[in-house]
């Protein structure tokens, strides 16, 4: 088995929104605790001794430190990241000692715990890690960088053809730092006009362009454990407006189903906020409520964007293009479609906050519903408990 562990080479190799969900965090629960577990949806068998080759680069990642030419970077691209957090930033470093890695035979599990402000950069690395090492490990051929941007270029001039944008939201899953480096080079030659950028944050300051993304899951559930599933949408909506005033305005709909999101999103949110996020269930019928909840508060939908984020390929793109033009904005951020083309199987793989510790409290277990049953995660139980507060029938 190969066993040279994967550097990373940037601190900003990750995806934006966990910098901007961290700096709300810095700002509002700096005592908060965080636990995150690795949950292997597709049944991946890892070969023996990946846990050692893991935590050899998971100890690497301690070393990573923000540039001074990252911070300048971070502070002209992105003005709402105040000077207090980018010293904050600046200061940070990954302590290994809250990632505990084990093996059992192909079964490989990773948890994080600490203080969430810290913990809440471990997951999308630790996913790229798990994927990349994966097919390092055990020699798997992909297809040569060539190929791959000439796969890049089919797909990105298609989309342009469909006359839809398409950021890269590929970091987590991707097949390899040097594939996702391939395809956004191929993406920003070939895409002018249809790309519109990455949520890496390492590879938007490559290309001179602004990372993309705002918030994710965790948030809205940090929020139901402190606060109780009825009000986690309206305060993480709000605690969001106060930390950014106006400025990241896509929010995300499906925590706890998107229909318990609409009842909360009120006239002030869909106001204030840009559009909304898809990310799972139907997304045609996904766009009809959503422009039927902004229809029912007098605002035009044509002024508001879905962004489109769930296991996209052109196929789906497509369908949905056809439903939404004309009708409300959109845009589509596309993962391991365009990350892990590469002629083997791409892993299904997912890191998720299970339990939080708002500061005075004690551990609480955290959920996530969605819009698909298969993509519920978290404890039965507390799963069981959100459905009946929220009267949410199956």
């Amino acid at each position: 088995m190969q066993s040279t562990p994967f550097t990373f080479s940037s601190l900003l190799d990750n995806d934006f929104y966990k910098f901007t969900m961290q700096q709300g965090v810095v700002r509002l629960f700096p005592k908060a605790k965080a636990r995150y577990r690795f949950i292997n949806r597709g049944g991946h068998v890892f070969p023996p001794g990946f846990a050692q080759v893991l935590q050899a680069s998971v100890n690497a990642m301690c070393g990573l430190k923000l540039t001074k030419e990252e911070k300048a970077y971070l502070a002209a691209a992105c003005p709402y990241l105040d000077p207090v957090y980018l010293d904050f930033l600046a200061g940070y470093c990954y302590n290994p000692d809250e990632v505990t890695i084990t093996q059992n035979g192909s079964d490989v599990e990773v948890r994080v715990e600490g203080y969430w402000y810290r913990t809440i950069l471990w997951e999308v690395p630790i996913l790229s890690l798990l994927s990349e090492l994966f097919y390092q490990t055990q020699n798997l051929q992909r297809k040569p960088n060539e190929e791959v941007t000439a796969i890049t270029k089919n797909k990105i001039e298609k989309y342009k053809a469909l006359g839809v944008t398409v950021a890269d939201f590929g970091t987590r899953r991707r097949h390899s730092y040097e594939v996702q480096k391939t395809v956004v080079e191929a993406l920003k030659q070939y895409g002018e006009g249809t790309y519109v950028g990455t949520s890496n944050v390492h590879f938007a300051m490559l290309q001179g362009g602004k990372p993309i993304g705002t918030h994710a899951h965790e948030w809205f559930m940090f929020h139901a454990a402190k606060y109780g599933f009825k009000m986690a949408n309206t305060l993480a909506l709000e605690h969001w407006v106060d930390v950014y005033r106006g400025d990241l305005g896509i929010a995300l709909s499906d925590t706890f189903t998107t229909n318990e999101f609409f009842e909360q999103f009120d006239k002030k949110f869909a106001k204030l906020f840009d559009g909304v996020r898809h990310d799972s269930g139907d997304p045609v019928e996904f766009a009809q409520k959503t422009i039927a909840h902004y229809q029912s508060l007098g605002i035009n939908p044509q002024t508001k964007t879905i962004i489109f984020s769930d296991s996209l390929n052109y196929d789906r793109v497509l369908r949905i293009a056809e439903f939404c033009r004309s009708k409300i904005g959109m845009s589509f951020g596309i993962g391991t479609n365009l990350t892990n083309d590469v002629g083997l199987k791409p892993m299904n793989i997912v890191m998720k906050m299970v339990e939080a510790l708002p500061e005075g409290e004690d551990w609480t277990p955290v959920v996530k519903l969605s819009d698909e049953k298969g993509k519920y995660t978290g404890n039965a139980d507390v799963i069981s408990l959100a459905k009946s507060v929220l009267d949410i029938k199956e």
